[in-house]
């Protein structure tokens, strides 16, 4: 599905308070994470996306949802642990596995990172250069792959993270693959996660293959839509054993 995508001005935008306890989706919101406000452009109609998924039987069945138009609270987590990584990141090729919106490659990219944007759909690869521009960032460098076919060389990203990837049991093998084949010999992975029943399995095959992994940060995220409580989110640490 294709997306005509303008470029509005930056100032206008800032004029924008930060979006909390929204009650409809809407197709610009604002974010403060890493010590600073980042607005975000998406999809301007979900129900037009999902509309999409279940014309196309080979996507729908692909389980291609569009979970990349909405920006979720491990992100601002994972958003906030990289600006405590700074002096890690900077200078350093990195990897943000399923970009989606684009906040945390644009967050890594302003910290210095030499970023890597990766996504499973177009779409999404999309608005992260479109979000990079209007936050008044250079394009970061993207690709439109699945992890299970890596198409990045063996052993050169130093740093690779993800936000809230891994919410069927199903990726946790393809995700731990893809980390031993894209990450270098030093290289860290950090996973952001919700609180999902899925990492009790992630938690359990790390040790089958190889890995070690131990939380590092915890934050109380406020949500983006209206819900009674906020979200805890939990960042892991994964190295090689």
């Amino acid at each position: 599905m294709a997306y005509t995508i303008h470029v509005k001005d930056y100032e206008m935008h800032t004029a924008q308070p930060e979006s909390f306890g929204l009650t409809t989706y809407t197709s610009h919101i604002t974010v403060r994470a890493a010590n600073r406000l980042w607005l975000l452009d998406r999809a301007a109609d979900l129900e037009q996306l999902w509309e999409a998924m279940t014309a196309n039987p080979s996507d729908y069945d692909d389980e291609r949802l569009p979970y990349w138009t909405e920006l979720w609270p491990a992100s601002v987590a994972l958003a906030n642990w990289l600006t405590i990584k700074k002096n890690d990141i900077c200078g350093n090729r990195c990897l943000d596995m399923g970009c989606g919106l684009g906040l945390t490659t644009m967050v890594a990219q302003s910290l210095g990172a030499y970023m890597l944007a990766m996504d499973y759909e177009f779409e999404a690869v999309s608005f992260t250069k479109h979000n990079a521009i209007t936050n008044e960032l250079t394009p970061p460098l993207c690709i439109c792959m699945d992890w299970r076919k890596p198409a990045v060389q063996r052993g050169s990203l130093y740093r690779i993270w993800g936000g809230d990837i891994m919410y069927e049991k199903r990726f946790v093998l393809p995700v731990l693959h893809f980390l031993e084949h894209a990450l270098t010999k030093d290289g860290l992975a950090w996973l952001a996660e919700p609180g999902r029943t899925v990492y009790d399995s992630f938690l359990s095959a790390l040790q089958h293959c190889g890995w070690q992994g131990r939380p590092v940060y915890q934050e109380i995220v406020k949500p983006l839509y209206a819900q009674p409580v906020p979200v805890t989110v939990k960042v892991w640490e994964l190295c090689r054993r």
